[in-house]
């Protein structure tokens, strides 16, 4: 008897071990489903809007902050916190009226006992003026370059510019134009990039620098979805920060990621065929979701240098000719991506042409460089091209195709930050870059060649200067019909293609991979990543 009852509670406790693992197990899950969880490989600079300026940075502000109007997934401009907007018949004057009972994210240094309170229109006036101080020295003050003056009255914002620019409102859908709270920045001072205080769907949480950033959902969202429901729908985001892309990848291949995006060399060719389509070892565990990208990879010269690549546009175009845009595409992208043989436009954008461009020629490549050797009478130079590791196997095999040209090419590889500092201060005479699309709108690339854009004030990293160009440019800001300022940019890029200051490679393709039981998560041209609409599912 007393046997049977060891044995009888022995069941019991077995069975309540179970039921109590079997429990927590599925709390786990639960908890799993509210996070999403992704790696960023590049540094995050600045959780502050007014440095939004590079991708990793541009990602997590998305989530943080609000603008006045904002872009959908095709590419059209929607209210965010304008409800409406009109714009005067002259093109000069825009006037955008603010939603009202929107809140900034809970903060002590706001004085009262809710630790908030709502946007207005003085807040648009005083983010916006804030971009053009010099004392912030923000990368994002070109975008207001046109504006003649902002100011408010009761719930309503005054933009007047000082000359028509059709694309202005696409400019207002960037980052860097969000709204931030004044009292909340001068308490922080510099350590608002860290203290970051928005209005968007998640708040900041922690952030402990290339380790680990967590933020966590905004239960004050003004936002809901079609049925009425709060949005976001996740409890948090959690970025890690590791900076091998294979680790990366071996992460997110066990479920510990929710997504990836991009294509990697360390991992491509385990993730994907030849002809881009997902290895079938994958296809029960991820999706791959792909669409059209705002993207022109490229290789860029320092026009103001000393050096012969500045001095010769007969070395830059042979570059341009000397290497086989197709093979690479196929050979190290797996097809994902378009070569890039016309012009910097990429394609998808009203101004890209296929009139001029570079297709491989390598014959022509060595008639140009042997014209330079008789003209200058000096041999061909060695060159160095700068690229981060990412890169560094397109970089390669470039530098492979260009020597059987006659043309030595080494390869300096290094950090992304420091790459991005030698080119915004001239110091990098040859170098990968690439530009992504900051509104929809070929003048966004163009802008990259506008004399009065150099960098570091600007995005015109190669300080490329053309009387003719700066002159269209111009021009393309005062035309109104739509038709008439498209070919003005394709003179624009024919004057690109023909002084080559840039060496275009390929237009991108947004690739995204994601656990199956991601919900929500699309793609859009300019890969900005979304969050507010995502949710997890069981699978």
């Amino acid at each position: 008897m007393k046997k049977s009852k060891v044995l009888y509670f022995n069941n019991i406790l077995i069975l309540f071990v179970i039921s109590f693992y079997a429990c927590d197990q599925s709390s786990e899950k639960q908890r799993d489903l509210q996070v999403f969880r992704y790696n960023e490989f590049s540094t995050v600079s600045s959780l502050d809007p007014a440095f939004a300026r590079a991708q990793s940075n541009i990602w997590i502000c998305n989530q943080l902050y609000n603008g006045l109007v904002q872009l959908d997934d095709s590419l059209s401009i929607k209210p965010d916190l304008a409800e409406k907007w009109t714009v005067s018949d002259d093109g000069l004057l825009y006037q955008f009226t603010i939603r009202k009972n929107v809140y900034f994210h809970k903060d002590p240094n706001f004085k009262n006992d809710n630790q908030t309170r709502s946007v207005t229109a003085a807040d648009f006036t005083y983010s916006l003026k804030r971009l053009k101080d010099p004392k912030i020295a923000s990368p994002g003050s070109w975008v207001l370059q046109e504006v003649d003056s902002i100011y408010d009255r009761s719930d309503t914002l005054y933009i007047r510019l000082k000359k028509p620019f059709p694309a202005f409102l696409g400019l207002l859908t960037m980052k860097y134009c969000s709204v931030v709270p004044q009292e909340i920045v001068e308490a922080y001072g510099n350590e608002f990039r860290n203290h970051p205080i928005g209005t968007g769907p998640f708040k900041f949480q922690v952030w402990k620098e290339n380790e680990k950033l967590v933020l966590r959902r905004n239960p004050d969202y003004f936002e809901t979805d079609q049925n009425g429901q709060s949005l976001p729908y996740l409890e948090a985001i959690s970025i890690t920060f590791l900076k091998d892309r294979l680790s990366g990848f071996m992460e997110f291949s066990q479920g510990k990621l929710d997504f990836l995006s991009g294509l990697d060399p360390s991992y491509k060719d385990e993730l994907l065929h030849f002809d881009g389509t997902l290895n079938p070892k994958y296809k029960q565990q991820i999706d791959m979701l792909k669409g059209p990208y705002l993207n022109t990879e490229y290789l860029g010269f320092y026009m103001q240098g000393g050096n012969e690549l500045a001095q010769s546009k007969l070395l830059r175009q042979a570059i341009n000719y000397g290497f086989d845009r197709t093979k690479m595409m196929t050979y190290l992208r797996n097809g994902i991506g378009n070569p890039a043989i016309y012009g910097f436009i990429p394609e998808g954008l009203p101004g890209f042409s296929k009139q001029s461009g570079y297709d491989y020629n390598p014959g022509l490549a060595r008639q140009l460089l042997g014209r330079y050797q008789k003209e200058t009478g000096k041999p061909l130079p060695e060159i160095t091209l700068m690229t981060n590791s990412n890169y560094l196997d397109l970089c390669e095999f470039i530098q492979r195709e260009l020597e059987k040209s006659g043309l030595k090419v080494k390869v300096d590889v290094s950090p992304p930050a420091t790459l991005r500092q030698a080119m915004a201060t001239g110091k990098a005479p040859f170098f990968r870059g690439s530009w992504i699309a900051d509104y929809p709108d070929a003048q966004n690339y163009l802008s990259l060649f506008y004399s009065e854009n150099f960098a570091p004030g600007g995005p015109n990293y190669t300080h490329f200067k053309s009387g003719t160009f700066d002159a269209l440019y111009r021009r393309s800001f005062l035309e109104t019909k739509d038709s008439i300022r498209f070919i003005l940019y394709q003179k624009m890029d024919s004057i690109i293609v023909s002084e080559a200051p840039v060496v275009p490679l390929y237009y991108d393709v947004v690739t995204r991979f994601v656990q199956n039981n991601v919900v929500g998560l699309g793609t859009n041209p300019i890969n900005l990543l979304n969050l507010k609409r995502v949710r997890k599912v069981l699978r």
